[in-house]
């Protein structure tokens, strides 16, 4: 029986511990939070050891591993904490708020055997597991060009009072949304040898973004775009869209299914020529527990299992989320330097391409004619 303890008891924190409180080989022995009155809540109905300081649970708790759903700003201190006291450790995203800080984690992990994984659910949705192996085997030939896009309604008013809408908090659109958005690039198609047009723009915050738009380039011949906007109110769920063109065909998929067109018929795939669609629900397999989605069910049991196994070969391991950290800084430093961040709110649209260079033009072209609209 491994002992779990739990940092941080927000939306993510209960999520997480409702599938691993089910999960046979786990036993939730502690909870570590800020909140009184949540953290008497857990005591009164499920009788678990609570705490406030994360520092005493980890040494008066005889632990195998935690789980780290705090505020992003303090997932670097936590996780070498968590490390230095040999547990394995499952956190959300992000990794960390600078790479410099992230590099000098995994330092931490030098000469340990210890399991690490991020949150990076998409790596576990079984339609982009599915495209990833399409990919791999060369469906839709050679990639010349994608774009990845993430919406939602998450913020659709300044949140001045929440860690999310601070930006020494980790809050902003960049790491608490267009993460996901970024390391399923990765996921799919590796990280990009150079970040170009980038633009970050604020809607309805004042001190952090609420659009991320950037080009990505790939020293071996491709391209693409991510468009990310967390304050889209046409949207009731997150959803990230991903389009991928080769030269044998197409794939456009989001959590739910793909289709894939291409110009002649696969038969070792069973897809003909032209379009096809397959829906998750042709191929997922069920899940030990599902809340949410089944990818969260599985990302936490695939952890579970590499500790079984001693694996540390994870798929979402820290190494991994680290590479997302250097896009995502690179972005940003990328972003300060284009004069069209910040000048003006981009609502998303179906006739505007996702294409930064004119998301660049465009917003000249609206200072030309006096109609900028200042965030």
């Amino acid at each position: 029986m491994l002992k779990a303890g739990f940092i941080g008891f927000g939306r993510m924190g209960i999520t997480h511990f409702s599938i691993l409180n089910t999960h046979p080989l786990v036993n939730i022995a502690a909870v570590c939070d800020q909140s009184s009155t949540m953290l008497n809540t857990i005591k009164k109905y499920t009788g678990t050891r609570i705490y406030s300081d994360y520092r005493k649970m980890i040494n008066e708790e005889a632990l195998d591993f935690v789980v780290i759903s705090t505020p992003s700003d303090s997932h670097s201190e936590i996780i070498q904490s968590a490390i230095d006291n040999n547990l394995h450790t499952f956190t959300e995203k992000p990794f960390a708020l600078t790479v410099a800080d992230g590099r000098e984690t995994l330092a931490h992990l030098e000469n340990k055997s210890l399991v690490n994984q991020v949150g990076y659910v998409n790596r576990f949705n079984e339609v982009f597991m599915e495209v990833k192996k399409l990919l791999e085997t060369g469906v839709i030939g050679d990639v010349k060009n994608f774009s990845s896009e993430m919406y939602g309604a998450t913020v659709l008013k300044d949140s001045k009072t929440s860690w999310r809408g601070k930006k020494n908090t980790g809050g902003g659109c960049m790491y608490e949304f267009a993460s996901h958005c970024i390391d399923l690039v990765l996921y799919l198609l590796g990280q990009p040898d150079k970040v170009v047009g980038s633009i970050m723009q604020s809607i309805y915050s004042s001190d952090v973004e609420d659009m991320v738009s950037s080009t990505f380039i790939y020293n071996n011949g491709y391209s693409g775009t991510i468009m990310v906007n967390w304050s889209d109110e046409s949207y009731r769920k997150p959803a990230n869209i991903v389009t991928i063109f080769g030269t044998k065909g197409k794939i456009v998929a989001d959590k739910h299914a793909y289709k894939i067109f291409l110009k002649e018929a696969d038969q070792a795939n069973k897809f003909h020529e032209g379009w096809n669609t397959r829906y998750i629900t042709d191929f997922a397999k069920s899940v030990r527990f599902y809340v949410r989605g089944n990818e969260f069910s599985r990302q936490l049991d695939y952890f579970v299992n590499c500790i079984e196994q001693k694996r540390t070969d994870n798929i979402a391991s820290f190494a991994e989320a680290l590479k997302t950290d250097v896009v995502m800084e690179e972005i940003t430093s990328d972003a300060a330097r284009s004069p069209a961040t910040n000048d003006v709110v981009v609502e998303s649209s179906p006739i505007l391409p996702n294409c930064t260079k004119q998301l660049s033009i465009w917003a000249k072209c609206l200072k030309l004619i006096g109609r900028t609209t200042h965030a």
